[in-house]
């Protein structure tokens, strides 16, 4: 798959970002049908990740927005996330706080973040680090009109405080990412 090539940097405005479009092989286009979840993961600095995931829902952009942007159910769609909550609100941009909680080799880590979140409704959620235990993060969800559904993208990328080599930042991700993401679209389209 092609790299969309953002970079998330805090603060910045989402109006400065854009997924651009792309077109799928038959065999991409056949495997998001079939319920697969397409992975892409790069470096991101020396000691970070990215990760884009793609995945198709049979529910339309219109069902799955008010379930998205109910903050407080991401502990729902995402097992790692073990809080989040929404700590204040103004129209299309929120302030978020969530905790996430990992095993990950022999260590179990504990990560809090507090996150800016932009709303372009029924097409991009943009969430952007404040604070918090990474160095950076930054993550982007996206929603298509696809098919007979909604193509959802799902742009990630992080680097932790803990100084840890990238490649097991993104061996991470792509080892948890398609079957949260999965787990997402169960839940979603119940």
């Amino acid at each position: 798959m092609v790299s969309s090539g953002l970079l998330f940097q805090k603060d910045t405005p989402p109006s400065l970002f854009k997924i651009s479009e792309r077109s799928y092989t038959w065999q991409e286009a056949d495997a998001l049908q079939q319920g697969q979840v397409l992975i892409d993961t790069r470096p991101h600095g020396l000691s970070g990740g990215s990760v884009t995931a793609k995945m198709y829902l049979t529910a339309s952009r219109t069902e799955l927005w008010p379930k998205l942007t109910n903050y407080s159910r991401w502990v729902e769609y995402f097992p790692n996330i073990v809080r989040s909550e929404v700590i204040s609100s103004n129209h299309n941009v929120h302030r978020l706080y969530q905790v996430g909680r990992k095993a990950f080799l022999a260590l179990a880590a504990q990560v809090e973040i507090n996150l800016k979140v932009y709303e372009r409704a029924l097409q991009s959620i943009q969430f952007r680090l404040e604070k918090g235990t990474f160095r950076d993060f930054g993550a982007d969800l996206t929603l298509q009109d696809w098919h007979e559904g909604t193509l959802l993208t799902y742009t990630v990328q992080a680097t932790p405080l803990i100084p840890m080599p990238g490649f097991l930042v993104e061996q991470g991700m792509r080892q948890d990412l398609p079957d949260n993401m999965a787990h997402m679209r169960r839940i979603l389209c119940q």
